[in-house]
Parts: C-alpha cells; sequence; structure tokens
C-alpha cells in the first residue's frame, strides 16, 4: 500500500505525457486530480490503521542492488505518519487549485506529480539512498516550474536564487551523509536507516565527528528548511511560483530537512546534537523575530506570507533543540500543522491573483463582503497563523513553547522571545493583513469579482476542515508521534551524563 502511494503519482505523470495535445483538453488535469484523490484515500487509510505503539509499519523491502546494499525500503512510524497524511492532502489540494494553468497544462501536471511522488517517497524511505533521491526527484521539477509557470517581474532572478540555495543546501547535507557512511567499518556498511542508527548507538563516533558531521547535516538540512540567515530565497520563490508549486514546496517539500534532522543527525549523531543545538536556538530567534519583523513590512501578499512561513519554521527548530519530548513532539505536529496552512494560504493568494492579476493589499479593501468564502477563508487563514485556540499550529506552538521552557537547552529569555514573536508580531502582520484586504470600502474596479466556486471551494475547505480537527482534536497527531518521539530522544540523549526524556521529558545537559 505505502509504494503505491509513491507509485501512482508517478505512473500517472507517465501517463499525462502519453495524452494527445489538444487545445482546450481537460484529460491531463482529471488523470492528475485522480491520481492524488486516490492517494489521499490511501494516505487516510494508513494513518487510520497506524499503530502508535507498533513501531516500523506497512514497511516495503525489495532488493535493488544487493552487492552495494542498496535496496527500496520504505515504512510509516510515528514520525511520518501524520506528515504522509498532511503531504497527500496538500498534493490532492495543490492539484485540484490548478485550474489557472492555460499553457503547457500536460508538462505541468506531469512535473506536479513527480514533485508529490518524490515528496512522499522521501518521507516514506527508511532507507539512505532513496530518502535522498527521493527528495532530488521532487525539488528538480520545483525550478523548472517557477522558471516556466511563475509569474511577477522577479521571476527569472528567484528561479536562479532558489536553484543556487537549494542545490548548496542539499550538497552540504550530501556531503554530511555520504560522510556518515563512510565512518561505518566497510564490514557492515549499510544505507538502511534503523541499522545505522543502532550501529552508531553502539559504536559511537568520536566528539570531534561528530560535531563535523553534525554541523554539515544542521546546515545543509536547515538551507532546505530557510533557517535564518538562509532563508531569502524562499519569500521570493515561493511568490514567483505557480500556485500548485508553492503550496507543496512552502507546505510540504520544505520540512524534508527538520525530517532529516529528526530522522538521521539527532538519533545517530548524540554529541554533535549536544554541541549544536544550543546555536540553533539562537538561529531560531532570526526565523521568529527577524523574519517576523520583515513580514509586518510586507505589502504584497505573498512576500508576507513566505516570510511568515519562515518565521513559523523557528518553532519547529526550536521545538528540535529544546531535546525535550514536550518539544520534540510538538515541533512534529507544527510540521504538519504549517503544511496545511501553508497549502491553504498559497491557494488563496493564488485565486485572488487569477482574478485581480496583483497581490499588492494596499489595492484590496471590503473582499470580505463581495467574496465571502475566499474573505472568510482568509480570515481563517490568518488567525490560524496567529495561533488562535482551535487550530492545529496552537497545540503545536503551545507544546513547542512548554518544551523548550523546561529545556536547559534553550534558555527561557528564548522562549520569551519566540512568544513575544509569535504573539505580537505575527498577530500585527496578520491582523493588519485582514483590515487591509477584506474591511473598509471595496474599490469599484473590484466590484464584479466573483468568489469562488463550489469546484474551487472544496480543496481550500479540506485544508480547512484538517487543521480544525487537528486543533480541535491535537491528540489525534501527538498520540502517533509521541512513541516515535520518545525513542528519537532516547537515542539523541544516550551520550549525555543524565537524561530524561521519556519520564521527565527534560534532558538535563551538562
Amino acid at each position: 500500500m505505502l509504494t503505491a502511494l509513491i507509485l501512482i503519482p508517478l505512473i500517472a505523470a507517465v501517463l499525462v505525457l502519453l495524452t494527445p495535445r489538444t487545445p482546450g483538453s481537460s484529460l491531463p488535469r482529471l488523470i492528475a486530480v485522480a491520481a492524488t484523490a486516490v492517494t489521499l484515500l490511501i494516505g487516510l487509510m494508513l494513518f487510520l490503521r497506524f499503530d502508535p505503539n507498533g513501531g516500523m509499519q506497512f514497511q516495503h523491502i525489495v532488493d535493488w542492488v544487493p552487492s552495494m546494499g542498496l535496496r527500496f525500503n520504505v515504512g510509516v512510524d510515528g514520525l511520518n505518519i501524520g506528515l504522509l497524511l498532511m503531504g497527500t492532502l496538500v498534493a490532492f489540494a495543490a492539484t485540484a487549485v490548478s485550474w489557472d494553468i492555460k499553457t503547457l497544462e500536460k508538462e505541468y501536471y506531469a512535473l506536479l506529480l513527480v514533485m508529490i511522488g518524490g515528496i512522499l517517497g522521501a518521507f516514506a524511505s527508511q532507507d539512505l539512498f532513496w530518502f535522498y533521491f527521493f527528495h532530488e526527484l521532487a525539488l528538480v521539477p520545483t525550478f523548472i516550474m517557477i522558471g516556466v509557470w511563475g509569474r511577477g517581474g522577479q521571476r527569472n532572478y528567484a528561479t536562479f536564487q532558489i536553484t543556487m540555495y537549494l542545490t548548496v543546501g542539499a550538497l552540504i547535507a550530501l556531503a554530511g551523509l555520504i560522510l556518515l557512511y563512510a565512518k561505518m567499518p566497510a564490514e557492515v556498511r549499510t544505507f538502511d536507516i534503523a541499522a545505522m542508527t543502532a550501529h552508531f548507538q553502539k559504536n559511537a563516533l568520536p566528539a570531534a565527528d561528530q560535531s563535523l558531521i553534525f554541523a554539515l547535516l544542521l546546515f545543509g538540512f536547515g538551507i532546505l528548511v530557510s533557517l535564518w540567515p538562509f532563508h531569502s530565497w524562499a519569500p521570493l520563490g515561493y511568490g514567483s511560483a505557480p500556485t500548485g508549486n508553492a503550496m507543496l514546496h512552502a507546505g510540504v517539500l520544505k520540512k524534508f530537512g527538520l525530517y532529516g534532522l529528526l530522522k538521521v543527525a539527532m538519533p545517530m549523531l548524540p554529541l554533535g546534537a549536544q554541541k549544536w543545538l544550543p546555536v540553533l536556538t539562537f538561529l531560531c530567534l532570526g526565523n521568529l523575530l527577524y523574519c517576523g519583523w520583515v513580514a509586518m513590512k510586507q505589502r504584497d501578499l505573498n512576500m508576507l506570507i513566505g516570510n511568515s512561513s519562515v518565521a513559523h519554521m523557528g518553532f519547529c527548530f526550536l521545538g528540535l533543540a529544546s531535546l525535550t519530548l514536550v518539544g520534540v513532539t510538538g515541533a512534529v505536529v507544527v510540521m504538519v500543522a504549517h503544511g496545511l496552512l501553508a497549502a491553504l494560504s498559497y491557494g488563496l493568494s493564488g485565486y485572488l491573483y487569477a482574478q485581480t492579476g496583483t497581490l499588492d493589499m494596499d489595492k484590496f479593501g471590503g473582499l470580505l463582503r463581495r467574496l465571502p468564502f475566499i474573505g472568510t477563508a482568509f480570515v481563517i487563514a490568518l488567525f490560524a497563523g496567529c495561533g488562535v485556540p482551535g487550530f492545529a499550529n496552537f497545540a503545536g506552538e503551545l507544546m513547542v513553547l512548554f518544551g523548550a521552557w523546561k529545556s536547559p537547552v534553550a534558555g527561557q529569555w528564548i522562549v520569551v522571545a519566540a512568544a513575544w514573536g509569535a504573539l505580537i508580531i505575527g498577530g500585527v502582520y496578520m491582523l493588519r493583513a485582514i483590515r487591509s484586504m477584506l474591511h473598509g470600502p471595496l474599490p469599484e474596479r473590484w466590484a464584479t469579482l466573483p468568489d469562488a466556486t463550489a469546484a474551487q471551494r472544496w480543496p481550500l475547505a479540506l485544508l480547512i476542515a484538517a487543521l480544525l480537527v487537528f486543533g480541535v482534536k491535537p491528540g489525534l497527531l501527538i498520540d502517533q508521534i509521541k512513541p516515535a518521539a520518545e525513542k528519537i530522544l532516547q537515542h539523541a540523549t544516550s551520550g549525555m551524563p543524565t537524561s530524561a526524556p521519556a519520564s521527565g521529558g527534560v534532558a538535563q545537559i551538562p
């Protein structure tokens, strides 16, 4: 079932390319929407059937090149089950809202489906080779789609910038992964992530090696996540990307770096984590405070969403750096919640841009009366971004703050600064966006703007429903994540003199 989840989008991409090029044909779009609908159903079935205490499940292993130890190995545990469900939901919504693509439809949907297959493969892989391969498979269409279907006067610059940043980040992370693999004795070398973790737990690398490799993984994966000060590619890149691409990249693909830190770096390199995670707590303040401040200055809606998205990644980094059970679990909840929120936000801005040709917030006003569905959805998205109770973002961010407060790594003043950034700065730019766009007099030129049709509403409504369901009942996510997060912390703190992540939820670090 899990392999089908990855293969269906890739097979559908081939089918889309084989369809005849007929002007006005909706066949490529129908194939893409049908394929992602099936992946969403599979993702939902996996989530409902997953046993939080059952360890790795739905695993599928196929020997590929036995002489080199290469195996196709996918599986589901508590860390990726929520991300896979979120990924399939965002993939379906991103495909369904791409109704405004009118040129080279075959190529667009084929690249979008390849991107979806790569994303789901990266999060499902339990083998280091496929883990990296699927990420690169998802990354390449991103660059092409911004260059071909992107928008705005800075589209070419955005394509160049995002290509350079993400390529450098991926290469730095690759150097760390290769070095990690090379540090294993030749007779036991394997790409199996679970086997590598077990090996490095029994045969810990010297502190200097761990520090070097962890730094490579932290900054390589960090660039992919838009860790401050390596974040500048993200707002412009998402703002220039076509809607479906921005929803998938900002919502799902960007979480790959965080997932890599959790899955590979922290459990295999505990001494490296001990040295570098305190540094991460300072850098994530740059995300929370600086990027939040930049978002407050924006007048372009996509640039506001992009900078806000980068700011929210600070919560994920802070949760990981806390090395507490509450904080790490909360970080994964934020990853899922932010994926849904970013997809919803870019889906809404994409609708508005397709109707008006602008995202300059100063040119709007009074849209809530003219576009009741789109306006209400914007209010919901902006409230969720502020961390208002009732949405999944609130649950995750609150857990991160509680976890970081108890952590000797983070320091309580950092938690105060992070909370101030989220509540004050985030509240200011979100409420200002609501006032500028949705309230006040409606400009005459927008007097005939149409609200979303029924077909355009339901992909966005699904994202809103998921945000509310996981917000009202966060235990649906937390119960799935907690046992896996506990295991990660046991590995990540095993080399420390005193650690009690499982019982007390706090790792004591000297």
